[in-house]
């Protein structure tokens, strides 16, 4: 009998072991863990499609809307990694969008942590360079992440679109976002591959829909030309 996707995904997860009972993986076991995975995110591929195409909506509409992405730790370097493909590109050559790394302003977080409390680090950001209809990206392993749940809760506030890229749901920050892609594993560094994953998709996405509507694209100094 031939065995379905999901079952498939199923068979390989159930010899994963958990962090309850062990402290570690072995390579093949962080294989298999990343595998199984992969299996909860290829259920979502409609969700990152439709996050790529509206974020072209939304940057390439005529307000011109900006992106705004987060995280802590690993994630902090994924939400810069996302802003770094949209300012630069991902594959064909575009013009830049706006999109601003909240965790890159070192400067602003330091003096946001020494005067105010932690829960505000990203959300004082959000409110200061957010606009309403903006998007925000918010990535957390756990979903679980106080300043990232006040972040989505604020950029709420200021009618900002909140996208979260979290591990296993129900969590706190899935509650208030607007949408979200939860990755089902108990690996954080499982979630967070499949995170990058995920990115890499919106980012597809987002330059499919950026690119076949060539009068969507704003118009300004020719791709790799000299000043």
């Amino acid at each position: 009998m031939s065995v379905t996707p999901h079952s498939f995904f199923e068979n390989v997860a159930a010899h994963v072991p958990s962090p309850d009972t062990c402290t570690h993986l072995t390579g093949a076991e962080h294989v298999a863990s990343l595998t199984a995975a992969i299996g909860s995110l290829n259920g979502q591929l409609d969700a990152l499609d439709r996050w790529g195409r509206h974020l072209a909506d939304v940057l390439c509409g005529s307000g011109r809307g900006r992106l705004l992405a987060a995280g802590n730790g690993g994630s902090a370097a994924q939400a810069q990694h996302l802003t770094a493909e949209l300012v630069g590109r991902y594959r064909a050559d575009r013009p830049p969008f706006s999109a601003i790394c909240l965790t890159a302003e070192t400067s602003s977080l330091t003096a946001i942590a020494n005067d105010y409390p932690a829960d505000e680090l990203f959300a004082r950001q959000v409110e200061a360079h957010g606009r309403a209809g903006d998007v925000l990206v918010l990535l957390s392993t756990s979903g679980r992440s106080p300043n990232a749940v006040a972040a989505a809760r604020r950029a709420r506030d200021c009618g900002i679109t909140v996208l979260a890229l979290t591990g296993p749901a129900p969590n706190p920050l899935t509650a208030v976002a607007d949408d979200a892609v939860c990755i089902d594993s108990p690996w954080t560094a499982t979630v967070q591959e499949c995170h990058l994953v995920a990115l890499h998709l919106v980012c597809a996405a987002f330059d499919a829909a950026v690119l076949a509507e060539p009068s969507r694209v704003p118009s300004g100094p020719s791709l790799g030309s000299a000043s």
